[in-house]
């Protein structure tokens, strides 16, 4: 996969804050050598985030984010602000843009401290630096207009930027050459002419690393297996074609899922397998959120609204009341769950995900996703897990 074909969940996400009129709009489109947002002299023209995947040097593949101001005012103001807020926790490093001219106001320094509070990597830039004298504020000074500092902005960005990791999906956990089978049920559900983020980024870097791939669908597994003259290193499937696949897995051949992959890739696999314990002692009304990191049209037999509160009901033998979230909306007070119930977070950058595990550590509140909660009700779990020892501790009971 190029650079420029790096989706947006797998790019450094770099957002702008500040208040209305110190030029946050003006600083991007020059930063970006683009015309990304609408900027005008009136105080609020951008109403809400405005987001562009771009290749910015010397970061290479980003997601630039201009936010509202925060001094928007009235109750529509109110709602740019929230809206601002959750960009927060899906930024990578923000960047707070106070006009030169009027100083740091207390609102800038709310922000500052929010950054500092969540170990943000964040920038300090003075705009309109053409229209002042005095600089004795540390910080970048820029100037949208005369383009001063531009440059020296992208070199400090550069050197903001987290260090690129050889961070794998599953590549750590085998050999290079190695054999595997990737379980991909073509249902209802599956988008058509091509196959989701998961299973797409999975197949890149096991053929990056000159492995043999093999995908069929949960329907053809036994005959595709029994056409192998050796067992395959490694089974992945979709988590909702777990139960059966399990049953057609010979002992000895290790199995996992792409939600589960993504676990740890995106999230926290410890906290996300402690999470996991709580499925089977959920109680008549106990509130459960099942959210999922992306929007699509809900299928007749979705799995986040259909499918996961049924099986979650007959595992634990009770009625829980469920709740539903999808793409960016996510509760900031999580402390009226028992128990959250998460997507493999494909669609969201890393940032996010964890940002969101976060909040329901802070309010001590269980989260598992779906891949995890699945293998668990179908009472394969520790076989899903037996790659990652470094887990096996956690599991819950003696599944």
């Amino acid at each position: 996969m190029s650079l420029s074909e790096t989706v947006s969940a797998e790019r450094l996400h770099i957002g702008f804050f500040g208040m209305r009129n110190a030029g946050k709009s003006s600083l991007v489109n020059a930063l970006t050598d683009q015309q990304l947002s609408v900027v005008s002299d009136i105080p609020g023209t951008t109403t809400d985030p405005v987001s562009k995947a771009m290749e910015l040097l010397p970061l290479g593949p980003v997601v630039i984010i201009d936010t509202p101001g925060l001094d928007d005012e009235g109750k529509l103001g109110e709602l740019r602000v929230q809206k601002t807020r959750q960009v927060l926790s899906k930024t990578d490093i923000a960047v707070l843009v106070i006009d030169a001219k009027k100083g740091i106001s207390d609102q800038d320094q709310e922000l500052l401290n929010l950054f500092e509070e969540r170990k943000l990597p964040y920038l300090t830039v003075y705009n309109k630096a053409d229209l002042v004298s005095n600089r004795a504020e540390k910080g970048i000074y820029t100037s949208a207009q005369t383009r001063e500092g531009i440059d020296a902005l992208k070199e400090q960005l550069g050197a903001l930027a987290p260090k690129k990791q050889d961070k794998r999906i599953v590549m750590d956990k085998l050999s290079d050459g190695a054999t595997v089978v990737l379980v991909i049920p073509i249902d209802e559900a599956a988008p058509k002419g091509r196959i989701i983020l998961p299973q797409q980024l999975t197949l890149r870097e096991l053929l990056d690393h000159h492995c043999t791939v093999i995908a069929c669908q949960d329907t053809e597994l036994h005959e595709t297996l029994a056409r192998l003259k050796s067992s395959p290193d490694l089974i992945i499937t979709d988590s909702q074609a777990f139960g059966r696949v399990a049953k057609d897995t010979p002992n000895g051949v290790p199995l996992t899922s792409f939600s589960i992959l993504f676990a740890r890739y995106k999230g926290d696999l410890k906290t996300l397998v402690e999470g996991a314990a709580v499925l089977s002692s959920l109680k008549d009304n106990d509130s459960v959120l099942i959210c999922e990191g992306c929007t699509h049209h809900r299928q007749c037999n979705d799995i986040g609204t259909v499918k996961l509160p049924s099986w979650i009901e007959a595992h634990c033998g009770a009625k829980p009341k469920f709740s539903f979230t999808s793409g960016g909306t996510f509760p900031e007070d999580l402390t009226p769950y028992r128990l959250v119930v998460h997507c493999g977070g494909c669609m969201l950058n890393e940032a996010e995900m964890k940002h969101r595990i976060q909040l329901a550590q802070d309010a001590g509140v269980p989260i598992v996703n779906y891949g995890i909660a699945i293998a668990q009700m179908n009472g394969i779990l520790k076989r899903s897990l037996e790659i990652f020892p470094e887990v096996k501790e956690l599991l819950p009971c003696k599944n």
